[in-house]
């Protein structure tokens, strides 16, 4: 049976006018005033050569082509191509020395032509890339083309996607879905930044400019960047928590060339393992916390990865944050950077999840696990050169991509053993691209030799601990199910761990679960638990808010009291 469609809006699929996409600035943590929305309105033309099908039509970015706000709702094939195209012309005044192509996220494997030039390549689905567009962008009207080329072969990391959904893996999201924008600069202009909280401060290294002034917009405090490197010492420091989320905003100013400006922001806070009372504990800003999560797929029903407006990021955290939770788990997706923005505002610890690739096995990976099968030789689960190399390429760009964002505590390298190589190897590979964050090699079984935390996954059974040289972290547990008339996605098929008739069974097992089964065991050494999950995805009925964002299935205040009792303080 189809999915039936569910909207997280109120009204049909958008008009190109009715876009909130077109208006909204993506990247706020590298900001400057240059900005022209290639998002709206483009030609789509699908080709699958096995299939023998082709389909033209328009499609509105940055939804992807299957979902239902992109106006296309399709299923495409394992292997096809999909063309977009558009003409634009940039406003009068825009053109500076420098003109750059900003894309978020394209699927798979993607050319890029301006005017019938080839201006770039990439491959990977989930990290944001540019190029410089200068040469071949004119006063006059232009025309992009961006041609995409499918690949859920296994090579490139493609997390829950799978052509043939079903049960814990979901409909693909093809082609681009996330925004897409132009920018003019000066010749000489801020192309990075990396921001190191400090403990009294912050260490920012600009890339592109060596000297510029730094201003701290709250108090007009200004420094100098020499060099390409500032830091920044806070007189009386107030550290970032979900409680008081506070972050520094600045301005950086090029003091040479044409002087480009841009806006961004940092926190003060440390992540670090502790040894308290012979138990090894993570702590925030160097005190214990528990870290009481939820696991969150990142999946929107009528938009699938990319949701109707950039404002649904707020209401999931916000929603869980009333729910007690203070931390998100963000599972084998990379968002774009507005959602860990709101969770930088608004007080929202992420657990970032790395984007597998390689071959899935149900059996090996899944099904013996399950019942206490945790170990095979390497040989049996290492992929190929290509697909490792993938692998590291995505793991890399995704830390230097996400690296300032304050939130981001916690980095999963690998998920119950989807595609897991060298464990020891990748974490060493992290600890290279970050040592300020905790680092879990291998999230559920198949353990390595190198994790700064014990991680495990608990279904089906009461949750228990064993003893650990690490601090202990449940990285998934619970699963239950209660399925909400009109809100399921699937009426015939659901798939979860444990099931309930009624909201109010659903409620007091869910209570029970965090009270009864998590909560005595922190003091015996347990710093985290993820609970699974946020929203209903597709089969998947184990969210604590359905697929639509219609309703939230459990009392906000009762769980609100469960959730502080749970919090370390």
């Amino acid at each position: 049976m189809a999915l039936k469609h569910l909207l997280t809006t109120q009204g049909e699929a958008f008009s190109n006018e009715a876009n909130p996409y077109i208006t909204f600035y993506p990247r706020p943590q590298l900001k400057r005033d240059s900005f022209f929305s290639l998002n709206g309105v483009w030609s789509f033309t699908y080709y699958d050569s096995k299939e023998g099908t082709e389909l033209t039509k328009d499609i509105n970015v940055p939804f992807p082509p299957e979902s239902l706000l992109s106006g296309v709702g399709c299923s495409l094939g394992k292997k096809s191509t999909i063309i977009y195209k558009r003409l634009f012309t940039l406003p009068k005044g825009f053109l500076k020395s420098r003109v750059i192509l900003n894309l978020g996220a394209v699927s798979g494997r993607c050319d890029i032509f301006i005017n019938s030039v080839k201006v770039t390549s990439h491959t990977g689905g989930y990290n944001s890339f540019s190029c410089d567009i200068t040469e071949q962008i004119k006063e006059s009207e232009n025309e992009i083309e961006i041609y995409c080329h499918n690949d859920l072969s296994g090579t490139l990391p493609y997390g829950k996607q799978t052509v043939k959904r079903g049960g814990m893996w979901y409909t693909p999201a093809s082609g681009i879905w996330q925004s897409i924008w132009i920018e003019s600069v000066p010749s000489s202009y801020v192309k990075s930044l990396k921001i190191t909280p400090l403990s009294n401060g912050a260490r920012i290294e600009a890339e592109g400019i060596k000297n510029g002034v730094i201003t701290l917009t709250a108090n007009g405090q200004r420094l100098d960047l020499v060099d390409g490197v500032a830091e920044i010492t806070v007189d009386e420091p107030v550290f970032w928590s979900p409680d008081n989320p506070h972050l520094y905003y600045f301005t950086l100013e090029d003091c040479e060339g044409d002087g480009d400006i841009v806006s961004s922001y940092f926190a003060i806070r440390t992540i670090e393992v502790k040894d308290i009372d012979g138990i090894k504990r993570i702590c925030l800003n160097g005190k214990p916390i528990f870290f009481h999560g939820v696991l969150d797929q990142g999946y929107f029903s009528d938009g699938i990865y990319t949701p109707a407006s950039p404002t649904l990021y707020e209401e999931d955290i916000l929603r869980m944050k009333a729910l007690g939770f203070n931390t998100l788990r963000k599972h084998i997706k990379i968002e774009p950077e507005w959602f860990y923005y709101d969770c930088d505002r608004l007080g929202m610890i992420v657990f970032q999840d790395m984007v597998n690739n390689g071959r899935y096995s149900f059996v090996r990976d899944t099904a013996l696990p399950t019942v206490g099968i945790k170990y095979f030789p390497p040989w049996l689960i290492h992929r190929t050169r290509e697909q490792r190399a993938e692998f590291l390429k995505g793991m890399k760009e995704t830390v230097n991509q996400l690296y300032n964002h304050p939130c981001i505590c916690y980095w999963t390298i690998f998920n119950e053993g989807w595609g897991q190589f060298s464990p020891e190897k990748m974490y060493e590979e992290l600890s290279l691209l970050d040592k300020t964050r905790i680092i879990d090699s291998t999230s559920g079984w198949f353990k390595g030799k190198r994790s700064d935390v014990e991680s495990i996954h608990v279904y089906f059974k009461a949750v228990k601990l064993k003893k650990a040289d690490l601090p202990i972290v449940l990285s998934e547990y619970g699963g239950y199910c209660y399925k909400v008339e009109g809100h399921s996605a699937n009426e015939d098929k659901t798939y979860a761990y444990k099931f309930f008739k009624s909201q109010a069974e659903f409620e007091n097992a869910l209570a029970s679960l965090f009270s009864e089964e998590i909560k005595p065991l922190i003091s015996k050494g347990l710093c985290g638990a993820i609970y699974t999950q946020l929203s209903d995805v597709e089969d998947e009925t184990n969210g604590l808010i359905t697929y639509d964002r219609r309703v939230v299935k459990v009392n906000t205040d009762t769980f609100k009291k469960i959730g502080e009792s749970l919090i370390v303080n």
